[in-house]
């Protein structure tokens, strides 16, 4: 595993929640082939994002990923698999968000899974809502469902329950 990246587009953060929703699924593929073919990434790396609300820094690190998470329940049924991540609040304001929707995993195909706030035998799940004061941190797992063929590649995670505009990637290969 190599080490962690950070995307974004730089500029100046416009436009609305469902403007970000439009633009995400709209270039969700391609985001994908091109972070797969980049190559970077790792558990362990931090990555820090910046949010859409001044003061609003999230330092995110994939520390573990388990796979699989918990036995399918007959051959051939989808399996589960599980990453832990560790959220510190390095901003100066407060943070609330649900990371379970805010991360992603990519199957070798460039297939994209939501996370799941539920859970597993690799640890305790992050809640469904985890609220972080200045300097606070939580640590807990992402569960993602994929299909038994599905060869994980890629973890992602941005702010926002995912939309916002700054994306954590880690290379799983």
């Amino acid at each position: 595993m190599r080490h962690g990246s950070h995307t974004g587009h730089g500029g100046p953060r416009r436009g609305t929640r469902a403007g970000r929703l439009l633009r995400a699924s709209l270039l969700a593929p391609l985001l994908a082939v091109l972070l797969l073919g980049a190559g970077t990434g790792g558990s362990g790396e931090t990555v820090s994002l910046d949010g859409d609300r001044p003061g609003e820094r999230l330092d995110v690190t994939l520390t573990r990923v388990v796979d699989p998470a918990g036995p399918a329940s007959a051959p051939g049924a989808d399996r589960l698999v599980a990453v832990e991540l560790r959220l510190e609040n390095t901003g100066t304001a407060p943070y609330a968000d649900s990371p379970a929707p805010a991360a992603h995993l990519l199957d070798t195909t460039g297939r994209r899974f939501t996370g799941l706030s539920t859970a597993t035998g690799a640890g305790p799940a992050l809640p469904g809502t985890v609220a972080l004061a200045p300097g606070g941190s939580a640590t807990g797992y992402v569960v993602f469902r994929l299909p038994a063929e599905a060869r994980p590649a890629a973890v992602q995670f941005a702010l926002d329950a995912g939309l916002g505009d700054d994306v954590a990637h880690w290379s799983l290969s």
